[in-house]
C-alpha cells in the first residue's frame, strides 16, 4: 500500500490517532507486568525452573493462532470491533493470571493471555496501517514508542508492587481495575469505516500479494534475531537479578525498566541517526552495542551492573526493529505492506526459539552462560547490515527478474 500525501488530518483522525496510542500504552503495560512478575509466578503456582520455557514458549505460539484467527473475525466485522473486545478481555486475563494457585490455573490463563495478545497485536497494527494510509505519512514508529511508554509504566508497577509485597491478586487485579475501564474508554475513539474507508481493507489485500521470500531472508533473520534477544530481556532479565546475582525483588524490576527507558529513548533520536549516518552504521552500531550490553549483564558481579547490561542492550537494540521494516519497504516498494507483514511473522518466531533458548541454557549451565546465546545472535546482525540498504538494482527484484531472463535464479537478493 503506497502511502500518499493528503491534506491535514481531521480531528475525528487525530483522535483516532490518540486512541490507537493509548491502546499501544496499555498493551505495553499490561505486557510488562506479566514478564516483570516470571519469578512470583513460579513462587505462587510452584512453577520449576524446567517448565518455565514450556510454559513462556506456549504463549508466542498461541499469539500466532490469535493472530491468525483475528483476521478472520476483522473480515466478518471490523478490526475496530475486535479490538474494543480483545483489549478489555487481555486486562482481566491478567488479573486472572494472579489469582490461581494450581499449574493448570496458569497454564489456562496463559493459555487465553497468548490468544488475547496475538489478536491484539494484529487488530492494533491493522488500524495502525490504516490511519498511517489516512495520514499519509509515518506514524507508526509513534505507537510503538507507546508501547515502550507503557512498558515503563507496567515495571514501574511491578516495582513497588514487590517493594510493598503487595502480591499479585492485589497487583494485578488492581492493575485490571484501572486498565479495564480505560480499555473500555479509548475503545470509543477507535478508528472506523467512515474514517478509514477502505485502508485495512486495502492493505489486507496488499499483504496476501505474492512476492518473493529470497530478498527478505536476511531481514527476516535479523528480525528473530532482535526478538530472540528481547524475549531473553523480557522473560529472563528480572529472574536473572534474583536468582542468578541475589538482588531484591523490587530492585530487579530496575532491569527491564531500564531496558525500555532506554528503548523509549533511542527510538526518539533513532530516525534522526538515520538520516545523518545512514542505516547500516546505525544497525551496525546497535548490533555491537547489544552485544556489550548481553556481555556487561552476563559479566555482572553484583544487580546494579546487570541493570546497566540490560539498559545498555536496550539502547543497542531499539534501532534494529524499526529498521528492519523501512528495509523491507524500501527492498519492496511495489508491496511494501506485503513484505512488513511477512517480516513481523518472525516477531513470534524470535519469541517462540528465545523464551525456551536462554530458559533450556540456564538449566542446564547457569544463566551467566545461557544470555551467552541470544548475543552471538544479535551480534550476527552486523554481517547482515549490509541488506539494509538495498542498491537501487536490487529495489525491485521482480522487475529485475523480467528485464534479465535467468536473473531470478541467480541474483544475489537485497545487497
Amino acid at each position: 500500500m503506497q502511502v500518499t500525501a493528503t491534506a491535514d488530518p481531521t480531528p475525528r483522525l487525530r483522535q483516532a490517532r490518540a486512541a490507537l496510542a493509548l491502546s499501544f500504552l496499555l498493551q505495553g503495560t499490561t505486557f510488562a507486568l506479566l514478564v516483570t512478575c516470571i519469578p512470583e509466578l513460579q513462587d505462587r503456582y510452584g512453577l520449576s525452573d524446567s517448565l518455565l520455557p514450556v510454559f513462556l514458549a506456549a504463549v508466542p505460539i498461541l499469539a500466532g493462532v490469535g493472530s491468525i484467527g483475528s483476521e478472520t473475525l476483522v473480515k466478518r466485522t471490523t478490526a475496530r470491533g475486535v479490538l474494543r473486545v480483545v483489549q478489555p478481555a487481555l486486562c482481566l486475563t491478567l488479573a486472572l493470571t494472579g489469582l490461581g494457585s494450581q499449574l493448570w490455573q496458569l497454564a489456562i490463563a496463559l493459555g487465553l493471555f497468548g490468544l488475547l495478545v496475538g489478536a491484539l497485536d494484529a487488530s492494533m497494527n491493522m488500524l495502525g496501517v490504516g490511519l498511517q494510509h489516512c495520514y499519509g505519512r509515518s506514524i507508526m514508529i509513534g505507537f510503538h514508542a507507546a508501547f515502550s511508554l507503557g512498558g515503563i509504566l507496567g515495571a514501574t508497577l511491578a516495582g513497588l508492587g514487590a517493594h510493598w509485597d503487595a502480591g499479585l491478586p492485589v497487583l494485578f487485579g488492581g492493575a485490571a481495575i484501572v486498565l479495564v475501564p480505560a480499555a473500555l474508554v479509548v475503545g470509543r475513539r477507535f478508528a472506523g469505516p467512515a474514517e478509514l474507508g477502505d485502508a485495512v481493507r486495502e492493505a489486507a489485500e496488499l499483504a496476501a500479494r505474492r512476492i518473493p521470500w529470497r530478498p527478505l531472508l536476511p531481514l527476516c533473520a535479523a528480525m528473530a534475531f532482535a526478538y530472540i534477544a528481547d524475549a531473553s530481556v523480557s522473560n529472563y532479565s528480572v529472574k536473572y537479578l534474583t536468582d542468578g546475582l541475589g538482588s531484591r525483588e523490587d530492585l530487579a524490576k530496575l532491569s527491564y525498566l531500564g531496558y525500555m527507558v532506554a528503548m523509549l529513548l533511542g527510538r526518539a533520536v533513532g530516525d534522526r541517526a538515520v538520516q545523518r549516518f545512514g542505516a547500516i552504521p546505525v544497525v551496525r552500531t546497535g548490533a555491537s552495542l547489544a552485544g556489550a550490553g548481553f556481555l556487561i549483564a552476563a559479566l555482572a558481579p553484583a544487580g546494579w551492573a546487570g541493570i546497566l547490561g540490560f539498559t545498555v542492550l536496550g539502547f543497542g537494540i531499539c534501532a534494529i526493529i524499526p529498521q528492519v521494516f523501512a528495509a523491507g519497504g524500501r527492498l519492496l516498494p511495489h508491496a511494501s505492506d506485503a513484505a512488513v507483514a511477512r517480516l513481523n511473522l518472525f516477531n513470534y518466531v524470535g519469541f517462540l526459539i528465545g523464551s525456551p533458548l536462554v530458559g533450556t541454557l540456564a538449566e542446564l549451565s547457569t544463566y551467566r552462560w545461557a544470555f551467552c546465546a541470544p548475543m552471538l545472535m544479535i551480534l550476527a546482525i552486523i554481517p547482515l547490515a549490509r541488506h539494509f540498504a538495498p542498491t537501487r538494482a536490487s529495489a525491485n527484484p521482480e522487475a529485475q527478474a523480467s528485464a534479465t531472463p535467468g536473473a531470478r535464479g541467480t541474483a544475489r537478493s537485497g545487497s
